[in-house]
């Protein structure tokens, strides 16, 4: 064991520069160096990826990592082949030859590591090489995507089971940053775990001030956070209209910030991160499409515009703030009717069954999906056109296609960068019959068939820049004759696009043969409820430390108060009162003595009140509260507060 612990560290300090692992890293390690199967739950930037890179480099062989990241993929393949580590990714965003080469790589070469999505475990070209690489290894990112009761269920990654059964021997490491223990134990069976070995790094970030203000006047809370606190930041949204509204509001404040959402171009993406992460942006405005992958350790605030879905998604993506230790904050803003907005998503989320079954009828009909066709094909699929055509909302859409993804109908993948795909639409024989009448078009179908296998029986995927390059023709031309073969009707053709596809998993059925089980349906939406709970509980709570009450939800036994959140801070302050004998300042009589005499100047505006007293605006707000119910002051007609003259 000293012998093992030796060589672990010697990696470290070659590789990182680090004398010590963090005592959960060692651990993990360590198990994963034994053959056992292991899941690990560690905090966003707890130093997850040390764990599966450690052990690989520490010995012979491979490690596939499997994550739905592609920015993370990125993100570690540059970083690994800055410190000569040879590594690769298959994504969407690489041609049918790329992809083909990094898999030769690993079968034959010296990669280390193999980046790849869960939608890749299936494909000809990964399975046909998967049994002939030397895999050390299986890595699995994001892991709590493979629970159906977890708060971001992938489907996708329920093929994961089956790579298992292609690579017997090899250890699994899961990891996660957001585990409850319902959701680990379904991480472990779905896995199929030798022997339940779990390992829980604090979830205690004791940089990290967590608060919650309540307040119908967002933006004034957002300019108090930024102008109190240096650095850079991100601002969640909930809609990516909200993301463009409040970074054209705080440019108007002289801020440098930018939208960040899933519907912008890549490029447009890329570059606004880039500027992001080079401080060139200061606040980046985003949905939660912005973060995931994204290396940035000094990050001094993160503020949610909106309540999360889950207390998951919430300790994740405020995790983003402080990773280097340093002091930062993480700010819920919290207005009167989010409780209730929250509750519609809930509704939207679970729409009945028989509606489900109509959106599915609809998107068949959308794509021209006659009953019983359609097995295996994979289509583009525009959401925002088809809900606009049919006035769904986008959020019942999604939800309804979830359903029918878990019940094994069709699959939508996330918008990404799709390679054209071709399917001849006639046989060999009958193509071999057809009489061309361009040689131009004989001599492009000779070619396309020499590098494409498969071609008679699926959709392929195919590279227009390698069929230019065999056939001799320009990149247009290649795209012209392409179209003109699909109007022949000789090929159907997908022209390369970003665009979210849906899978059929199987061929459309009549609507009375469409079933949706309704166990799991009515036990997802009991999950997703109380997720809802906890959230709500959370924003409401004044009393325990928010620290434990995360600890607590995602089953830390040892929990402590972390003594700098708001709700910590607070109680410091009432007990260092009645210590002095003063009254605790949510008391201050004196408070209201200003107030009133400020008054007698004439209406007083709350916001300007909050500003030169330096308090709170919730602590503030109460105290005019009790002096309107007492018939001290009123609000006037303008919003502003005046006092009763008796």
């Amino acid at each position: 064991m000293a012998e093992q612990k030796d060589q672990i560290h010697q990696v470290l300090e070659r590789y990182w520069g680090y004398p010590e692992f963090r005592l959960v890293q060692e651990q993990v390690i360590r198990s994963v160096m034994a053959g056992r199967d292991t899941l690990a739950l560690m905090p966003t930037g707890g130093g997850k990826s040390l764990t599966y890179q450690v052990p690989t480099l520490a010995r012979e062989g491979l490690c596939i990592v499997v994550t739905p990241l592609i920015a993370l993929m990125k993100d570690q393949v540059d970083r690994l082949r800055t410190m000569k580590v040879p590594a690769v990714a298959v994504h969407s965003g690489l041609s049918p030859r790329q992809i083909d080469i990094a898999l030769d790589n690993c079968t034959y070469g010296d990669v280390k590591f193999l980046y790849i999505a869960p939608e890749r475990l299936t494909s000809e070209p990964f399975r046909l090489r998967v049994m002939r690489m030397n895999v050390s290894l299986l890595a699995i990112d994001e892991a709590h995507c493979i629970s159906q009761w977890g708060y971001d269920f992938r489907p996708s990654y329920l093929r994961i089971a089956e790579l298992r059964e292609q690579l017997p021997g090899v250890p699994v490491l899961a990891l996660t940053a957001s585990a409850t223990d319902l959701v680990a134990r379904d991480i472990v069976r779905n896995l199929k775990f030798e022997n339940e070995n779990i390992f829980r790094s604090s979830f205690s970030r004791p940089n990290l001030s967590y608060s919650v203000r309540h307040t119908d006047d967002k933006n004034e809370q957002l300019l108090r956070l930024v102008r109190n606190v240096a650095g850079t930041g991100i601002v969640y949204m909930r809609t990516r209209e909200g993301t463009e509204q409040v970074a054209e509001f705080l440019r108007g404040e002289g801020i440098p910030a930018a939208a960040y959402h899933g519907g912008m171009g890549y490029a447009e993406r890329s570059l606004r991160q880039e500027e992001w992460l080079k401080g060139k942006i200061r606040v980046m405005v985003a949905t939660n499409a912005f973060g995931m992958g994204v290396d940035k350790a000094d990050v001094r605030f993160v503020m949610h515009y909106a309540m999360c879905d889950s207390l998951e998604s919430y300790y994740q993506e405020a995790g983003r703030a402080g990773r280097d230790g340093q002091r930062a904050y993480a700010l819920l803003v919290v207005s009167s009717d989010d409780e209730q907005r929250i509750i519609r998503r809930f509704d939207q989320e679970f729409p009945p069954l028989e509606q489900v079954k109509e959106i599915y009828e609809k998107i068949c009909s959308y794509l021209q999906v006659a009953i019983g066709e359609g097995e295996g094909a994979s289509m583009i699929f525009n959401i925002h056109d088809f809900c606009a055509r049919e006035h769904l909302y986008s959020g019942l859409v999604e939800s309804a296609i979830k359903l029918l993804q878990l019940n094994g109908y069709m699959t939508l993948t996330d918008i990404r960068d799709n390679p054209a795909r071709v399917m001849f639409c006639i046989s060999r024989d009958d193509l071999y019959k057809l009489r061309v009448q361009r040689e131009e078009l004989d001599h492009f179908l000779r070619t396309l068939m020499r590098l494409y296998n498969g071609i008679f029986t699926d959709f392929r995927p195919i590279d227009e820049s390698e069929l230019a390059t065999w056939s001799g023709y320009t990149l247009e031309r290649v795209k012209e004759l392409l179209k003109r073969l699909w109007q022949l009707r000789v090929i159907r053709y997908i022209p390369s696009n970003r665009a979210p596809m849906l899978f059929f998993d199987q061929g459309r059925l009549p609507r009375a043969d469409l079933y949706i089980a309704p166990d799991t349906y009515l036990r997802r939406k009991e999950l997703t409820h109380e997720r809802f709970e906890h959230m709500i509980a959370y924003a409401a709570n004044e009393e325990r430390c928010r620290s434990e009450v995360l600890e607590e939800y995602f089953g830390v036994k040892d929990h402590h108060p972390c003594g700098v959140c708001d709700v910590c801070l607070a109680r410091r302050r009432r007990e260092k009162a009645l210590k002095s004998g003063r009254p605790a300042p949510e008391e201050d009589s004196g408070l209201r003595e200003r107030i009133l005499k400020r008054l007698d100047s004439g209406h007083l505006d709350l916001r300007a009140l909050c500003r030169e007293e330096a308090l709170p605006q919730e602590r503030v707000a109460r105290i005019v509260r009790e002096m309107i119910e007492n018939r001290l002051l009123r609000l006037s007609d303008d919003g502003t507060l005046e006092k009763i003259r008796n």
